[in-house]
């Protein structure tokens, strides 16, 4: 049976709803053109019969019988009068097109006494940058014309630049970041400080435009996101550089409903970019990344917490099903990231004898495991004295957390920046900078500059984000403050408990620790690695010396106390080197 062809409609439709959509417009313009004045009377007739009914209702009820005789009389006197109905219909018309107008006032032919000011102004300041000796037609010079440069302009209410197209000379070196900058600080002074500006050159036509950039919302609290597994929402951005978009609740008590623009962090196999360094300036708000990560991680996978600082902003998620530790100590740091690192190698250990195999991988190893580090360069002094530094313990999952489904976020602040180890800086390849940052730390962390002028004001949780070599983007954290802390508002504090997973393990209590003893090597001497529900320091080393005692023979108090950092399988080294 021969196919019959696609309609046209639907192998060409886009064309053609175009051309329909382009003769309708069209139509619609030419009737309202024809069918203007019959409009203006409309509109005029209308607001003839509403000052009528006005005026009558105005009047008091003892004078409206007088008015109604008058206005019989005027109605009769019109219509005994030669040619009467006729005028009367005319004035009439002529009334109605009167009120009918359009009453809105012309824009001025050009900007106003104050516009025009900024305008020159800023003109004069770009001179000594677009302007050369030796140019025999120079478009910026002392007196110049502005008016040939600047082809688009906008004001906003305060009578500041709003929008702005800048054309320059092509000998402008608009190819290197230095001669950029300079223009952009320089436009930054001149249209008014404390706004961002998004700047967009256009090398190919001489072109700068200018835009200012809206304030992005701080009212969104956290809240469950319409998000895929695997996908972590970082925050919010301007909707000009994304393109997707999500439904979200905001607003003093969450009553206004919007779609919003997020900033979409991937993790898990696929992965180009598994680990996440967020900087900031004390009070920033990467505190407040870290715990919106941590709610969105605890949907679908185990989340383990080293807090450097120790100022117990984590206490709400200790004990919470899938949360296996929360760490603020030096030793419970050390005795969790060795775990993680066991971890990390058995699961890849797990993950290559099962593709050996032909097999798909465990259901073990691919449960996410986050590990989530606050200004982890606190245990690094405090290391120094000979103890281990929490860091050295984060060069399996960092190298091999892609593949291994572990996932690392590190949060630190500037003065803390040069103490991250080297395997740190390398494999956090998302960055996110919050709070006030200069532009030569920006590019430092992020890699590249952004396409918009740092404020010095900026509410918690504001800032820039890039995944990899991504553009740089925007960044607004929702709200997610610690619901123990006493200044938080009671909104924030609901939102925030209600996200928390229900709390399985009583803090003071030492949860209990299951062995997969598919993960060790019967007869190998391997000590098997501890799957824990909640990671504890004391309940580790106890498992670890018991499981250690029975293979040997030797009694559990004889064990050592060193035998807690298990070895690491003997297939984690063909995993590696297959990975």
């Amino acid at each position: 049976m021969a196919r019959r062809p696609l309609p046209r409609i639907l192998s060409n439709g886009s064309a053609q709803l175009a051309r329909s959509r382009e003769l309708a417009r069209t139509a619609a313009d030419s009737a309202t053109d024809v069918l203007h004045p019959l409009i203006t009377i409309t509109r005029g007739l209308r607001r003839l019969a509403s000052a009528g009914r006005r005026r009558w209702v105005d009047t008091p009820k003892e004078r409206r019988g007088a008015v109604l005789l008058a206005v019989a009389a005027v109605v009769m006197g019109v219509v005994l009068a030669p040619y009467g109905p006729l005028l009367a219909v005319v004035a009439l018309m002529a009334a109605a097109a009167w009120h009918g107008r359009d009453r809105t006032p012309a824009a001025p032919a050009g900007p106003a006494p104050g516009q025009l000011h900024r305008l020159t102004s800023l003109y004069e300041a770009l001179v000594p940058y677009f302007s050369a000796s030796d140019d025999p037609e120079p478009l910026y010079a002392r007196g110049g014309d502005w008016e040939k440069v600047f082809s688009e302009y906008e004001f906003d209410g305060d009578g500041r630049l709003a929008h702005l197209v800048i054309s320059y000379p092509g000998y402008f070196t608009d190819a290197e970041p230095e001669s950029r900058a300079r223009i952009e600080q320089l436009l930054g002074a001149k249209c008014g400080r404390g706004r961002e500006y998004h700047f967009g050159w256009d090398e190919e036509a001489n072109q700068l435009t200018v835009r200012v950039l809206a304030p992005l919302p701080t009212d969104i609290a956290a809240q469950p996101f319409v998000t895929a597994p695997g996908e972590t929402v970082l925050g919010f951005t301007d909707p000009t550089r994304v393109r997707r978009t999500l439904p979200l609740t905001h607003g003093a008590h969450g009553e206004e409903r919007t779609d919003v623009p997020p900033v979409v962090w991937r993790t898990g196999v696929r992965s180009t970019e598994p680990h996440l360094l967020a900087v900031g300036q004390p009070g920033s708000g990467t505190s407040t990344l870290l715990r919106s990560i941590a709610l969105q991680a605890l949907h679908h996978g185990d989340v383990v917490i080293v807090d450097g600082g120790g100022t117990g902003e984590y206490a709400c998620l200790t004990g919470r099903d899938g949360v296996l530790a929360v760490e603020c100590a030096l030793s419970g740091a050390v005795t969790s990231l060795e775990w993680a690192a066991a971890e990390t190698e058995r699961r890849l250990a797990a993950a290559g004898k099962a593709h050996q195999a032909g097999d798909p991988p465990p259901e073990d190893t691919r449960r996410p495991l986050w590990l989530l580090l606050d200004r982890p360069s606190v245990f690094t002094h405090l290391a120094a004295d000979g103890g281990t530094d929490p860091q050295s313990l984060l060069q399996a999952p960092l190298r091999h957390g892609r593949a291994a489904n572990v996932t690392v976020v590190v949060a630190e602040q500037f003065d803390g920046l040069d103490a991250l180890a080297a395997p740190v800086r390398q494999h956090t390849r998302a960055r996110v900078v919050l709070g006030p940052a200069t532009a030569g730390q920006l590019e430092s962390v992020l890699g590249a500059p952004p396409h918009t002028t740092p404020v010095d004001q900026m509410p918690p949780g504001r800032g820039y984000a890039r995944l990899g070599t991504g553009p740089v983007h925007r960044l607004q954290v929702p709200a997610t403050p610690d619901p123990y802390d006493d200044a938080t508002s009671e909104a924030h504090r609901r939102a925030v408990l209600d996200l928390l997973p229900p709390r399985t393990t009583p803090v003071d209590e030492e949860a209990p620790v299951r062995v997969d003893s598919a993960s060790a090597e019967e007869g190998a001497g391997q000590v098997p690695v501890p799957e824990a529900v909640l990671l504890d320091k004391a309940a580790t080393e106890k498992v670890a010396a018991a499981a250690m005692a029975t293979e040997t023979g030797v009694p559990e108090a004889v064990v050592p106390e060193t035998a807690s950092a298990q070895p690491a399988p003997e297939g984690a080294a063909v995993a590696e080197s297959s990975s």
